[in-house]
């Protein structure tokens, strides 16, 4: 094992064990001396209150480094398969211990934050990112998916207002609902077709050939199971994003929306 490798495998332990810190004590922390409404809440909701602080904290870190990347990497953007994969990898670290951290606390507390989607996805994810950080192939595509964790912090915001039952004139209101999923459909949806014309001008050259069988799996079926579940999330947070434009046109007073939560 290289020292890369090993630096790597290092990171990826820290952030396991930066998540889990974040978690149990970090949030909880902060949340009590931030608003005095985290006290109010159930047990069930502290569990999910902490782990949507903890993604949003995470899709934040990640996602900046994801922007520069994309922006400043010339290496990346113009080899897209095997192009100097060393920040990528660094970020996939980070991803990776955040993921199987998580893991961890959803099946714990299962019965709180518990979802069968959530864990196919990050088993998904982990499955692709075991050949990003094993054989440094595909750094582009893996950053450019790991975009789509700018759509977390606004689902997020959405639930933490809906949960503390804030006043109804500091809701988020109609033009919040729609700002949160105009926000999802652009980083998770409308960024399709630019992900998979990157991918289709690959396919079939001698880079692409070179690629592993099993990273060829990793990466297309990871990618066709990953926006099957965008999709399916971008139409329920579209559908609850409807229902709050009608009651909020007909009677100013929306209904709640479950909007789950994604990574």
């Amino acid at each position: 094992m290289d020292p890369f490798n090993q630096l790597i495998l290092a990171i990826s332990v820290t952030s396991f064990f930066a998540f889990q810190w974040l978690f149990h004590r970090v949030s909880p922390w902060t949340s009590r001396r931030i608003t005095h409404g985290f006290l109010g809440l159930s047990d069930r909701q502290k569990v999910e209150w902490n782990s949507r602080t903890v993604s949003t904290f995470h899709a934040l870190l990640v996602g900046i480094f994801c922007l520069y990347i994309l922006f400043f990497d010339d290496a990346v953007n113009e080899d897209p398969v095997w192009g100097d994969p060393t920040l990528v990898k660094t970020n996939v670290a980070i991803t990776t211990g955040y993921l199987i951290s998580d893991m961890l606390l959803i099946f714990y507390y299962w019965k709180a934050i518990g979802d069968k989607f959530i864990v196919v996805h990050h088993v998904a994810a982990l499955f692709a990112y075991y050949y990003v950080l094993g054989e440094g192939l595909l750094p582009y595509f893996a950053n450019f998916r790991m975009l789509a964790e700018f759509s977390t912090p606004c689902v997020n915001q959405r639930w933490f207002f809906e949960t503390l039952g804030y006043p109804k004139s500091y809701r988020p209101n109609m033009v919040n609902g729609v700002a949160m999923t105009v926000g999802f459909f652009l980083v998770r949806i409308a960024v399709m077709p630019v992900y998979y014309i990157r991918m289709y001008a690959v396919y079939g050259t001698d880079p692409y050939y070179v690629v592993s069988r099993g990273g060829r799996v990793a990466w297309i079926g990871s990618s066709i199971c990953l926006d099957i579940m965008n999709v399916m999330w971008m139409h329920k947070i579209g559908r609850g994003c409807y229902r709050v434009m009608r009651s909020a046109l007909q009677s100013k007073a929306g209904p709640r929306q479950d909007n789950g939560k994604t990574d």
